[in-house]
This record gives C-alpha cells, sequence and structure tokens, in this order.
C-alpha cells in the first residue's frame, strides 16, 4: 500500500488549524505525530491516512453518540 506524504501547508489546509496548533496538539497527544523525511529531522510530513482518520473522528465526535449534532 502506498501511503501519500502531505507537507505542513496541505495539513493546515484539510484540517483547518493554524501551524502553532497543530504542534500544541502533537505536544499534548492529540494530534498524529509528523515523520522524518530524511536528513536532519527538519523536513517532515504527515501520512494522509492518519489526518483523513483524525477529521473524521473530530466528525464523529462533534456528532455525539446518536449521530446527530
Amino acid at each position: 500500500m502506498a501511503h501519500k506524504i502531505l507537507r505542513l501547508p496541505e495539513v493546515i489546509q484539510k484540517t483547518g488549524l493554524s501551524r502553532s496548533s497543530i504542534y500544541l496538539r502533537i505536544n499534548n497527544g492529540e494530534f498524529p505525530k509528523s515523520i522524518s523525511l530524511g536528513g536532519r529531522g527538519r523536513a517532515v510530513g504527515w501520512v494522509e491516512s492518519d489526518i483523513d482518520n483524525w477529521v473524521a473522528d473530530c466528525i464523529e465526535r462533534s456528532q455525539g453518540d446518536d449521530g446527530n449534532a
């Protein structure tokens, strides 16, 4: 299975979160961790399916147990 890697601007676009919010949530264990893309850890990305699952979980939580908002 091929994994698509998203860079920060794409993650911001998909989630609607700011850069600082993303990193704060990572530090709090509330957002998928980035992966190193090589080098000295400066180039990072996120696995697209991890971000998609996170967004889906947010939608599910916002709708509550009965599926209604």
